[in-house]
């Protein structure tokens, strides 16, 4: 009989299908209040003002954690995404770390950089 892939493991494999090619592909905001639909944000607030650290970095955890790839290439910003990321990394759930890290070595990097 066949093992079951670990929970772990499904859910690398689902953050794995929906990232972008590359970093360059996210194309987001920078700056300002930004609406998210409620696919993305289902659980309290809904719009998130990018100049506020706080609510900025709620948003790219919302994002990364919920968005599809194509969310991901709407709302998110390569350069935010590189910047909030040695504090970012601490925030989101190994999985999705580990994913991204694989994926993109200046995440790597910066999370080392600043470390």
């Amino acid at each position: 009989m066949a093992s079951q892939p670990r929970l772990s493991d499904l859910r690398r494999a689902k953050f794995v299908r929906r990232l972008p090619a590359t970093l360059s592909e996210l194309a987001g905001p920078k700056h300002g209040p930004v609406h998210l639909p409620l696919h993305l944000a289902w659980s309290g607030l809904t719009t998130f003002d990018l100049d506020r650290p706080r609510l900025r970095m709620s948003y790219y955890r919302i994002v990364l954690a919920e968005g599809r790839h194509d969310d991901l290439v709407q709302y998110l910003d390569q350069d935010l995404l590189v910047g909030l990321w040695p504090t970012l990394r601490t925030l989101i759930s190994p999985d999705l770390r580990e994913v991204w890290e694989n994926a993109f070595g200046e995440l790597a990097a910066s999370a080392r950089a600043a470390a």
